[in-house]
């Protein structure tokens, strides 16, 4: 199954297994969801399911992963069943939380998971129906798991691993916050010594929709020419990486480390070095 979905295709899915996830993130979301959503969409919160955010971002970053055991609870909560077919979608082009859902979900075992191109707004132009206020279903039977079966990296991996010259470490943050330009989130602008840019955006076409399958492979074939084909990828706080992993996946390659803590964790860590560009 390819993990994209259009609204059209959405559209003519059996119902009988599906389950849509509201991953929208931000200021005000759950009410957002409340006025607005998908016909039959379950909101999934990113700080509460989708991360279990620690007192300090120095140890983890902004998201660290849930364990496997809270996950479970939240899928039981949630309805999903290891049969379900999961439809995920965020407002900002499966770039946020409707990514880091699809890893989470894929890294727990679930085959069946899709994100929808163009996320809500393609929704609405695609004349999906939608909904408010609250959606009624039933819990799930607990899924039990003991680990994440996608690969992750740590500080420590990602380090050794570039010393080594053994990965490509990938930064999917906009250029901007890679050079070290500014940085709207983190308390440090910079990025990971030897680390290379390739925003998530470039992941889309003009219109906010995954670039085709033979695009992004040919795409990314080129860019990492010449490079180690063992590839990390981070961004700010774990969660737009996953677009990338997603993008890569959509593209037929290998899905690649994800390293959680990211730039979060790195640019707060005592001693860590912090590369700029002029």
């Amino acid at each position: 199954m390819l993990p994209i979905i259009s609204p059209s295709e959405l559209k003519n899915l059996p119902t009988k297994k599906l389950i849509i996830l509201d991953a929208r993130a931000g200021k005000d979301v759950y009410q957002n969801y409340l006025n607005k959503h998908i016909k039959g969409a379950r909101f999934i919160d990113l700080d509460k399911d989708l991360a279990e955010i620690g007192e300090n971002a120095a140890f983890g970053g902004r998201h660290p992963l849930p364990g496997p055991e809270k996950f479970a609870e939240t899928l039981s909560k949630l309805g999903i069943s290891e049969d379900s077919h999961i439809v995920v979608y965020d407002d900002k082009n499966g770039a946020n939380a409707a990514a880091r859902a699809w890893w989470m979900l894929r890294s727990f075992g679930f085959e069946n998971v899709q994100i929808l191109d163009g996320g809500f707004q393609n929704a609405e132009k695609e004349g999906l129906e939608f909904s408010s206020g609250e959606e009624t279903f039933e819990k799930a039977e607990l899924i039990k798991k003991g680990n994440w079966l996608l690969p992750v990296s740590t500080l420590e991996d990602v380090e050794n691993e570039l010393i080594n010259n053994n990965s490509t470490v990938i930064d999917v943050r906009d250029a901007y916050r890679y050079k070290g330009e500014s940085e709207p989130i983190d308390l440090v602008a910079g990025h990971i010594p030897g680390a290379i840019n390739i925003p998530f955006s470039e992941n889309l076409d003009e219109n906010g929709n995954f670039l085709t399958p033979e695009i992004l492979k040919e795409k990314y074939s080129k860019l990492l020419q010449n490079k180690p084909q063992s590839l990390i990828i981070h961004c700010g706080s774990g969660v737009t990486a996953c677009h990338t992993i997603l993008a890569l996946n959509y593209a037929g390659l290998k899905i690649p480390h994800l390293y959680v803590g990211s730039w979060s964790e790195w640019s707060r860590r005592e001693g860590k070095e912090i590369a700029r560009e002029s």
